[in-house]
């Protein structure tokens, strides 16, 4: 029962960022504040963007918002997660979802430049 999530699974999570309600922003945003559903988060991101590359029609417009809506609630921790998320794959639902990882900036906040 270690690894088992009690706000969700990974199942949850996909849906959720399908559907990307106001209340599932809501959850989502209460899922990022433990670190204890950080792979339970990212499971789904994974799921969610598989079944995005499996879909007949490809949604780039939702992907990027909803990539940027992450980038931009995400805590720092999970930044370099996601972005590796984003990287695993070269299908253009990843590209659209990496575009709006990087459009948030997030990364850059997590982990700002030297000054050198």
């Amino acid at each position: 029962m270690g690894n088992i999530s009690p706000i969700g699974n990974r199942e949850t999570v996909a849906d959720g960022l399908q559907s990307f309600s106001t209340e599932n922003q809501a959850w989502l945003g209460l899922l990022m504040d433990s670190p204890t559903n950080d792979d339970v988060l990212l499971d789904g991101l994974h799921l969610y963007l598989d079944r995005a590359s499996e879909a007949r029609f490809l949604n780039s417009i939702k992907l990027e918002k909803t990539g940027e809506w992450i980038g931009n609630n995400a805590p720092a921790r999970l930044q370099i997660r996601l972005s590796e998320a984003a990287r695993s794959s070269q299908h253009p639902a990843y590209g659209a979802f990496r575009a709006g990882l990087s459009k948030s900036g997030g990364l850059e906040r997590a982990y700002p430049k030297a000054p050198v």
